[in-house]
């Protein structure tokens, strides 16, 4: 007798901690290629996602309802080879307690979060090695169980032992995926990419092409980049300053109607992750007895406007 073989059977079993924009973009990818994943997240996404049938993904090539294991608890991610860790930097400590006791001795956990030190967080948390994953994505969250990709999709794993297992599933849900050793440089890379846009588009509300056409703003940016650059060498990190300047100003054109993570955050009366992106850089500026006065202002400004949000809406 003849028998069907499993096409997942080959492919390592996923868990996603914190299915917002990311986490729910590439778990979506994963679920409609066929690689077993579950995707953890709030109450509210989970009913959602029962309700309608699936996840709803929504790219440049497809608008599509994906059926998709999800839960509300971490317990869920037990049994699991791979945990894409993917909630907000802030939550990084409570995720990492509540994960921990649901791991398997092998299972693989990376961190594709905002930030440049999440993945030695959440490591001291669970006493074991974390994965830092650089994440090139332009995603957002629409609505509960709704996710709408707005480009790109690269991710950068650092070196670990089954890699390839993990890209190859990845790859295999379309997802490009590669592995480097310069991780940390590409890290504080995307850094100044968010310090650059993060704050200034949630200050306005406004997307990334709409903030670039405004007087004053490339200068503004520049300064932005000029003070991080200078604080990751102080890190010993060595970045490009002339690359990145034409990066800020290549992503103002392909991510033109992208409104930041920050701004979304916002705008949803949701903390935001400004502590780990401009406030980090400002942060080490100090640390090492340097000052970051544009990225010093943009952090104390998106402050401000939390603490209004917050008091006008209680």
């Amino acid at each position: 007798m003849n028998t069907v073989p499993n096409p997942t059977a080959t492919w390592p079993r996923f868990a996603v901690l914190g299915a917002g924009a990311v986490g729910g973009y590439y778990g979506g990818l994963l679920a409609r290629a066929g690689v077993p994943v579950v995707l953890i997240g709030r109450p509210a996404f989970v009913a959602a996602v029962q309700a309608q049938g699936g996840l709803r993904l929504h790219t440049a090539t497809f608008d599509a309802c994906i059926p998709v294991a999800v839960a509300s608890d971490a317990q869920a991610a037990a049994g699991a080879d791979v945990v894409l860790v993917c909630v907000k930097s802030g939550d990084t400590e409570a995720a990492g307690a509540a994960l921990r006791p649901h791991l398997g001795a092998d299972t693989v956990v990376l961190s594709l979060q905002n930030g440049v030190d999440n993945a030695q967080r959440l490591a001291r948390v669970l006493g074991r090695p974390v994965v830092p994953v650089v994440v090139y994505v332009a995603a957002g969250v629409e609505a509960p169980g709704y996710v709408r990709h707005h480009g790109r999709g690269e991710l950068v794993l650092a070196p670990f032992a089954g890699a390839e297992r993990v890209q190859a599933a990845l790859a295999h849900a379309g997802v490009p995926t590669s592995v480097s050793t310069q991780v940390p440089q590409a890290l504080w890379t995307k850094l100044v990419i968010n310090c650059a846009y993060n704050a200034l588009s949630a200050i306005a509300a406004r997307p990334y092409g709409w903030l670039w056409a405004q007087p004053g703003v490339p200068a503004l940016l520049d300064q932005v980049v000029q003070e991080c650059v200078a604080v990751a060498a102080a890190e010993g990190i060595a970045l490009d300053a002339a690359a990145l300047h034409t990066e800020v100003e290549r992503i103002a054109h392909s991510m033109a109607t992208q409104l930041s993570s920050t701004a979304r955050d916002l705008l949803r009366g949701h903390p935001t992750e400004i502590d780990h992106l401009n406030g980090h850089v400002v942060a080490r500026a100090h640390a090492h007895g340097m000052t970051a006065p544009v990225n010093q202002a943009l952090t104390t400004l998106v402050h401000v406007l939390q603490r209004a949000r917050a008091e006008a809406a209680a």
